[in-house]
Order: structure tokens, then sequence, then C-alpha cells
């Protein structure tokens, strides 16, 4: 039903989530069993897990605490599990490996920070979906890149399953959410995926991005971390709130204020997206520090344009131009 916050006006179903379970769920288990590919057992169990808490959440409501604790069970499940976790910070900061247990918890941090950034963007048409068909995409190049095809298997599996639900989440006669189900899995997908990066690069000093591996999956992420980082400030900082209170002041609602429809704001938070990982990947050669003062500059001014589009009329203009020739 739509709310006070909603931007739809009529009621939609929210059990997105369900087909993409079922698409992730059926290629890992397939093709994932016919590869023998180690990790994609517990990848499966967490995913199972959080499909019946995504579903519960969505027909009768958890609390917050309920959904806390189960992403944190399935983040160290599958870190126990699998032994995939963040190893080092690769000279960043001057902090190389990490031991142990700071590792593991430093790496089921990421895992509940990256599937709450991604739920925070499920705000419009496409959005969600759109940022993970990309991050996803971006991840799976780099495995098939590197020869790590059962890992790439998740990423084909994500990237797969989101293309249906994007072409019902933006109909207008058959529109469907993927609620805290899809967002969830979603989510824990590209956390899963943005930690196997980094520690495949970590553990290979001939690959693409040894040292520069926390950085790149950062700019893959860039997004959701940016907005929930940015929201978080002006709810704690600025509006003296809980960081958890509900509003309308995500990056997603100020280009629906300055007048784009759904369909041009997800285009342009897309190509931004795009953008800057292309950029982050081309430079990749500098020196670790320099890379990141410059993913994130480069980030920060990207998803600044809703703010100086504001102030520019003819900028939105030609914005609102260049979505029409896609939509």
């Amino acid at each position: 039903m739509p709310g006070e916050r909603s931007v739809h006006k009529h009621k939609v179903p929210t059990l997105g989530g369900v087909g993409i379970f079922l698409g992730v769920s059926l290629v890992l288990t397939f093709i994932g069993a016919a590869m023998q590919t180690n990790h994609i057992l517990p990848v499966l169990g967490a995913i199972i897990v959080l499909f019946f808490i995504g579903i519960k959440d969505d027909i009768l409501v958890l609390s917050a605490k309920k959904k806390f604790l189960a992403q944190l069970f399935v983040a160290a499940f599958v870190i126990m599990v699998s032994d995939m976790r963040i190893n080092s910070f690769s000279g960043i900061l001057g902090i190389q490996q990490l031991p142990y247990l700071l590792s593991v918890g430093f790496t089921v941090f990421v895992y509940i920070l990256i599937i709450n950034a991604y739920n925070l963007i499920d705000g419009i048409d496409g959005l969600a979906g759109g940022v993970g068909m990309i991050s996803t995409l971006a991840f799976g190049l780099f495995f098939i890149i590197s020869g790590h095809y059962g890992y790439a298997l998740v990423s084909v599996a994500l990237f797969g399953a989101l293309v249906p639900f994007l072409v019902y989440n933006f109909s207008n006669r058959r529109k469907i959410f993927m609620g805290d189900t899809g967002s969830m899995i979603v989510g824990f997908l590209l956390s899963f995926q943005a930690i196997s990066f980094i520690h495949l690069n970590q553990v290979h000093p001939d690959s693409l991005f040894f040292d520069k591996a926390p950085v790149m999956a950062v700019a893959i992420l860039f997004f959701p971390l940016v907005d929930t980082l940015r929201i978080f400030f002006v709810r704690i900082v600025m509006l003296k709130q809980s960081p958890f209170t509900a509003d309308k002041n995500h990056i997603h609602h100020r280009l629906l204020e300055l007048g784009l429809n759904h369909k041009q704001a997800t285009l342009l938070i897309g190509l931004s997206s795009i953008g800057l990982i292309v950029i982050a990947a081309g430079l990749a050669t500098y020196e670790h520090h320099l890379y990141l003062a410059m993913v994130l500059a480069l980030g920060l001014l990207l998803f600044s344009i809703p703010f100086l589009m504001s102030r520019s009329k003819h900028a939105l203009q030609g914005m609102k131009k260049i979505s029409n020739l896609f939509f």
C-alpha cells in the first residue's frame, strides 16, 4: 500500500524477491554442482535463510533487530565455512595484514554495511535492480578475466535474475517491487562478490588489482555506500534524528524533486556508476593512496550532480533530453 513516503500511487506486490531467489538458487544449484565449486553451498545456505526472513518481513513485518541478527548469522556462517574474508587493507592508512579475529569482524561489518546500504537505495523503479546489475556485471567481468569461473557463476546468476525483475519493476500494468526478500538477497550476493574480489586479488600478487582491490570494490559499490553515509550524516548531524528515521533525503529523491521521472533518475545514477567504475579501473596503476583519493573525489563529484543540476536549468533540460532517447 502506498504510504506517506511512497513515490508510487497504487497497491504494488512486494514479492519480486521470490523470483530473484528462485532464479539465483536454481542456477547455483544445478550449474554450481556441475562446476564443483566449494563456495556455492554456503552461499546457497545463506540466501535460503535470508529468503525466509525476507518473506516474513514482506508479509508480516519483522523488527530491525531480528533482520540484523539474521544478517549477522549468514555473514559469520559464510566466512567460517568458506574462509573468504578481507585479509588486509593493502597498505591503506599504513595497514597491511589483519589479525584473524579482526579480519573476521571487519568482514562481517562489510557484509552488514553493504546489505543495508543496498536496501536503502530501493526507493524508485529500477534503481536497486539497475545498480545491482551494474555492480554484479563489473565483478563478474573481473572473475571471468582472472579465470575464477565459480565466482563468476554467482555474478551471472544474479545478473540473469535481475533482468526479468526489471521488466516487471518498470511495468505500468504488472509492476512488482523486490521487497526486503530481494534487497537482502541481492545485497548479500553483492557483499559476497565484493569480499571475494578483494580476497582473490590480495592472495594473488600478479592479479589485476593486487593492492588496489579494496578501492576498486568501493568504486563498484560507490552509490549505495555514499548515499547511506550521506543520509546518516544528514539525519544525525543536520536533523538531530535517529539514523534509521525514514525520510526523503536520498539522492534519488532529490532527482525526483528536480522533475526527473523514475527512469530518468535511474538512468542518471546508472551512467554515473558505470563512469566511475570504468575510470577507476583505468586509474588503478597509480599509488594506492592517490588512487583512493582520486576515486573518492570523482565519485563524490559524480553523485553531487543532482545538487549541481538544481542550479542549472540548462543542465537539467539536457539530462531530460538524453534520457528521452532511452525511454
